[in-house]
């Protein structure tokens, strides 16, 4: 049964007349199925996984700042595999800070960060049939650090935009994935022999949250990136809405879909797609 703790906000001023604010959430999930001689078929199966988000938001004479750290891990274990298999993994950090020239809008600089936790494998099987893996991704294997300047939007914390027209990204990798490349191949775009892949160009992001019914809390995540030194035509998306479902004091459910398209990595639509139901419990 999935077992989920419930956003604490907490609000604190600032002894120089600054206003700082905090929420974060974390959830357990925990899932198990078990089949003896049952009719219609089924294979033994265990799952856990992880997840942590935590905010911190400061305004104060105009200025305002707004981070946002995200983590999540989960493994299976099916029975008759060889191998544990990840069902989820993800680390990211935004970050920015803004400075108001109207109610509404403000100069901008945004920190994104992105990589993993763990190792990422390939799994296929040999000529006799068993199963195998190959090492495809690790921590900081890659990692994308990505640093903007523009024009920020806020009407709130619930609804915001950033565009950034001058923004550089860098993807860095470790060169044992890079070192045996043939010439015209790259890993997640980085070419033989390198350990990082430098570009320059524009981002758009963006965040919108409402109450869609009365404790049903709808998220909206979007990031855009196109780079001036390779392909502006071609734009990388990742696209996030996440569900939050209060039914009752202890009892919740999310849902969780992500579109993610970099031509770097895979050319071809990634998604990801996440549902629990759990008990909630406030921190």
């Amino acid at each position: 049964m999935p077992l989920h703790a419930q956003e604490s906000d907490a609000q604190a001023k600032d002894p120089v007349g600054g206003f700082w604010s905090y929420s974060g959430k974390a959830s357990l999930l925990f899932n198990q199925a078990a089949f003896s001689q049952w009719a219609s078929g089924g294979v033994n199966n265990v799952s856990l996984g992880f997840t942590i988000d935590y905010e911190v938001h400061y305004k104060e004479n105009g200025w305002s700042w707004d981070t946002k750290s995200s983590g999540s891990y989960g493994l299976s274990y099916i029975e008759g595999d060889k191998f544990l298999k990840k069902t989820n993994d993800r680390l990211e950090i935004n970050s920015l800070l803004g400075k108001e020239f109207s109610d509404t809008w403000s100069y901008s600089t945004i920190l994104n960060f992105k990589s993993q936790i763990a190792r990422g494998y390939r799994f296929g099987t040999d000529e006799e049939g068993e199963e195998t893996r190959s090492l495809r991704t690790h921590f900081f294997s890659p990692a994308y650090l990505q640093f903007g300047v523009g024009l920020y939007w806020k009407k709130s914390t619930d609804l915001w935009l950033n565009i950034a027209p001058f923004t550089q990204r860098i993807t860095f990798v470790s060169r044992q994935f890079t070192q045996d490349l043939a010439d015209d191949n790259a890993y997640f775009g980085v070419s033989k022999g390198n350990n990082h892949l430098f570009e320059l160009g524009a981002s758009v992001s963006g965040f919108y949250k409402f109450e869609a019914l009365e404790n049903v809390f709808i998220e909206n995540r979007l990031a855009l990136y196109t780079d001036y030194l390779g392909k502006p035509d071609n734009i990388d998306f990742d696209y996030t809405l996440s569900a939050h479902m209060k039914v009752n004091e202890y009892i919740s459910t999310q849902l969780e879909i992500q579109l993610v398209y970099d031509d770097n990595a895979v050319q071809a639509l990634q998604s990801r797609e996440i549902f629990g139901v759990g008990v909630s419990l406030t921190l």
